[in-house]
């Protein structure tokens, strides 16, 4: 399809529900009557445990993007709380693709509905079931208002989409069964399938594993193999999920007379990833507002004073809470918003000064009073601001770091306003799409003179090539708008063309919101109403955040947090860092630890002292990220006192027991890889990162399999020598689980020797024989059909002639015993269909290599190698689960659902 259609409102009826109370009906739902109180639905049940839904059926198979509900024109406390949605083709068959909730006002809110499974593959859908979880007022019925949908509707794209994801289906459910022929030894079949369906069922390299390790046997070229895994990327998307954590390196380059930039919180950071350089300009230093300008060097790691006073070379005017951004396409650098030491002096005296603080608890935490806690009284304005009559002006600068101008700065607008831009903003965010050549600015406080009332900028784009700008998102707060906030964060996604805004501050409240904005059809998507809640970060302000688009990956340096009593302006005991994984599925939240065992406790304590392995905490610093190095820079901020080392560089004038800092670091985020013992619903993480410990443990599986074999194969002293020189070496000793797992290894040549490999299991009685149980592979036996197998069993008194499920277990008589062995070994087990060679797998083992493989030597190694694969992506290996499953899953299945 050359484009995707736009979305549309979709037309629905009601196929079915659950009993409603009286004589509100499910038909009520189409209408959006806020003013009537009784068009709506309600269930015909109090309270929340009774199961309830809604089905509706749209008039046409769509791709359901939206659901909207729409609520009563005043609290209710049968509004509907927690509810669930459910989708479908038809309506048997249906999946979850929403838990949510909804507030007790009179506002409609709108849901993002998946329709993007795991696979990435896009669904369509016919049935929606609604199902109510819970009412806001106890003991009352839960009612439903209205409900409206959108989504695309176009029947050409739709039935593409239908064709695509069916075939999506087929291959899902024919590689289930691939796998399980070969779980079964049965490859001639599980070859011909895999010839007839021109498909793969995972990669080239893991089918080769599979013959090395589980046809021939070939340890050695099997550990080598794992090689060959890593440095072809196989186990790049385990070690990108693995847990991470941070490695930090203070960077303690000067420039050439030995300098760094002074100490100073507010200010603006940016960074040019092509060439390695990271530029600083502005901030704060306890006395007075700053406009000079750095550059650090990250492949000489070297400073660069470019400018004392970029005010005096037609640059921006000293000042703090200003936003830099890069463009990487042109090399300039763009500066917009600000606050001036003349802006704070002009604050009433009754809305500024220092603020109180008290110091409380072991960690020392500072607690602020205001919510800006970076502005003592400041001294009268510097004779380098610009003209008080101006104060106000919204100037937009440009600096060349590229060209025939390099080193220069232009002044592109002396007030944004008059070209139809931002007002005069600090704490807000700027972000740059270099190739589309658009300069993305949202939020901020306005600064305009008028403390007492909080106002706040909106979303503009900025054409670069055109110098014009454009509102995207007035600030007003519509139900389809973000939140108006300043000293918050922004990121572009440039491939997806999607900011991602989270956190800050609305009058004296942190947010932990997070919402999406799609600049292709300028829609706005709430991703969270509180992270929090979702496993992420506390609610922040002055939080910093950095993306990786490769990676999908959104990195969060917390700063100030709102505490448990929800007091805020506290300051944690340590740098709070976040990482946050998003794509089609919902986004994750993860806590990016500090390297080493120190702070795997939820709330370590601040480790003070010299030697500091990792940044204090702190507020108001910058970061920026080298997407290239995939490293992050940190520099400055406001520290506690409490919380610094003896060689930490600050500014020698402290507020409350706040000081600047110009500390400068580099972070890594890392792997720990999370292994599985011999218990599958087991894992311990480990401290090794990285691809060298996904092979180390592989090693260490396949020469387990190997030692196991040896005990069966070889002299007890053979076996014991190499459990000793080659098994011991590769074992992680300081893993409790894998240690005892080693010493357990000890039993196997202590077992005695199993029998010799026979057609028929040892476990079928003894009057089974081959004629009743010939080999699947075999042209000849008995004529017997499977069915005809069970059908001939005796039946045991109390069974049901239909063949129905029951609760009801017989007791067991010595006449049963024969029926019993029939039906706990039946013709085709898995046991009996590994216990045959298949003539495939002695052509690929080769001849004159030793006798067919037990059916447990199959299995064991089977088992080996699926463990291997935990390590690979999902598309590169074999699917996960098994037909069994899909037989437990349908059989456990509750129809009230």
């Amino acid at each position: 399809m050359s484009s995707i259609p736009s979305s549309v409102p979709l037309h629905y009826t009601i196929a079915q529900s659950t009993s409603h109370s009286g004589k509100y009906g499910p038909e009520h739902i189409l209408l959006d009557r806020p003013q009537d109180q009784s068009s709506r639905w309600s269930g015909a049940y109090q309270g929340n445990n009774a199961k309830q839904w809604i089905l509706l059926k749209l008039d046409q198979m769509s791709i359901l993007k939206t659901l909207t509900f729409g609520k009563f024109s005043k609290p209710h406390p049968c509004n509907m709380k927690d509810f669930k949605v459910y989708v479908g083709i038809t309506e048997d068959n249906l999946v979850e693709v929403l838990h949510g909730g909804l507030k007790n006002d009179t506002t409609s809110e709108a849901f993002p509905i998946r329709h993007i499974n795991n696979a990435q593959v896009c669904f369509p859908t016919r049935y929606v079931k609604i199902v109510p979880l819970s009412a806001h007022g106890q003991n009352f019925h839960t009612s439903i208002w209205h409900v409206s949908m959108t989504g695309i509707s176009d029947k050409k794209y739709v039935e593409h989409i239908y064709r695509i994801h069916e075939e999506h289906r087929e291959s899902t459910v024919l590689r289930h069964v691939l796998k399980h022929l070969r779980q079964r030894r049965l490859l001639t079949p599980y070859q011909d399938i895999l010839s007839r369906a021109f498909t793969t069922v995972e990669h080239p390299l893991i089918t080769h594993l599979h013959t090395t390790l589980v046809l021939q046997g070939a340890f050695k070229d099997s550990e080598k193999h794992m090689q060959t895994l890593s440095s072809s990327g196989l186990f790049s998307t385990f070690l990108q999920s693995s847990h991470p954590y941070a490695a930090w390196n203070k960077i303690t380059g000067t420039d050439r007379d030995g300098d760094t930039p002074t100490p100073r919180s507010g200010h603006a950071m940016c960074m040019d990833h092509v060439n390695g350089i990271v530029y600083i300009h502005g901030g704060y230093n306890s006395d007075k507002c700053l406009d000079d300008l750095w550059a650090y060097s990250t492949r000489e790691d070297e400073w660069q004073k470019l400018s004392e006073s970029t005010y005096s070379q037609s640059g921006p005017s000293p000042r703090s809470c200003h936003k830099m951004a890069f463009d990487a396409k042109t090399g300039n650098i763009y500066v917009l918003g600000r606050l001036t030491d003349v802006d704070a002096a002009r604050v009433p005296v009754n809305r500024r000064g220092p603020p109180a603080s008290t110091n409380t608890g072991p960690l020392n935490p500072q607690r602020l009073t205001q919510p800006h806690s970076s502005l003592p009284p400041l001294p009268p304005h510097p004779t380098t601001d610009p003209p008080i009559a101006n104060t106000y002006n919204s100037e937009f600068y440009l600096y060349h770091t590229r060209g025939p101008e390099k080193g220069s700065w232009r002044c592109i607008s002396f007030d944004t306003v008059s070209n139809g831009g931002p007002p005069l903003i600090f704490d807000h965010q700027m972000v740059v799409d270099s190739e589309r050549q658009i300069l993305y600015v949202y939020g901020g406080r306005v600064l305009d003179g008028d403390w007492d009332t909080y106002k706040y900028a909106g979303l503009y784009a900025y054409s670069i090539k055109t110098g014009r700008w454009k509102i995207l998102q007035p600030v007003e707060n519509t139900p389809c708008s973000i939140p108006a906030r300043h000293g918050h964060s922004m990121v572009l996604d440039h491939k997806t063309n999607t900011l991602f805004i989270l956190g800050g501050q609305r009058e004296d409240k942190y947010l932990s919101d997070m919402y999406t904005y799609d600049l292709s059809i300028n829609t706005a998507t709430e991703l969270f109403s509180n992270f929090t809640a979702a496993g992420g970060p506390n609610a922040c302000f002055t939080q910093r955040a950095i993306i990786d688009v490769e990676l999908k990956e959104i990195y969060v340096f917390c700063g100030l947090i709102t505490d448990s009593t929800g007091m805020t302006g506290y300051l944690p005991g340590e740098l709070y860092n976040w990482l946050y994984r998003y794509g089609a599925r919902p986004g994750t939240w993860t806590r990016i630890l500090p390297e080493g065992d120190q702070s795997r406790r939820p709330n370590p304590a601040p480790s003070p002292g010299l030697n500091r392995k990792e940044p204090c905490s702190r507020y108001a610093h910058e970061v920026v990220y080298n997407t290239k190095s995939r490293q992050m820079y940190l520099f400055g901020g406001n520290a506690s006192l409490d919380d610094l080392d003896e060689d930490d560089s600050m500014d020698e004038a402290n507020v409350e027991g706040i000081r600047r800092m110009n500390d400068f670091w580099k972070m890594e985020v890392c792997r720990s890889v999370l292994l599985s013992n011999i218990r599958s619903d087991q894992t311990h993480e480990l401290g090794r990162p990285g691809a060298e410990e996904i092979i180390r443990k592989a090693t260490y599986r396949i020469r387990r399999q190997q030692f196991r074999e040896m005990c069966e194969d070889s002299t007890p002293t053979k076996a014991l020598m190499f459990l000793q020189s080659q098994v011991s070496p590769v074992v992680n000793h300081d893993d409790q689980r894998e240690t005892e797992d080693y010493r357990s290894l000890m039993t196997f040549l202590l077992a005695p020797k199993p029998p010799a490999p026979s057609l028929v299991p040892p476990l079928f009685p003894t009057s089974v024989t081959m004629s009743d149980n010939p080999s699947p592979l075999s042209d000849t036996g008995s004529t017997e059909s499977i069915a005809d197998g069970w059908t001939k069993m005796k039946s045991r008194a109390g069974t049901p002639d239909d063949g129905g499920w029951t609760n009801e277990i017989a007791e067991a008589s010595d006449e049963d015993t024969d029926s019993f062995s029939r039906i706990s070994f039946p013709k085709l087990s898995a046991e009996l269909l590994r216990s045959v060679e298949d003539p495939l797998e002695k052509q690929q083992r080769g001849s004159g290599k030793g006798s067919a493989m037990s059916a447990d030597r199959y299995a064991q190694r089977t088992e080996v190698f699926e463990s291997l694969l935990e390590f690979v992506s999902e598309w590169d290996k074999e699917p996960s689960g098994s037909l069994l499953d899909f037989v437990t899953r349908n059989d456990n299945r509750d129809d009230d659902v």
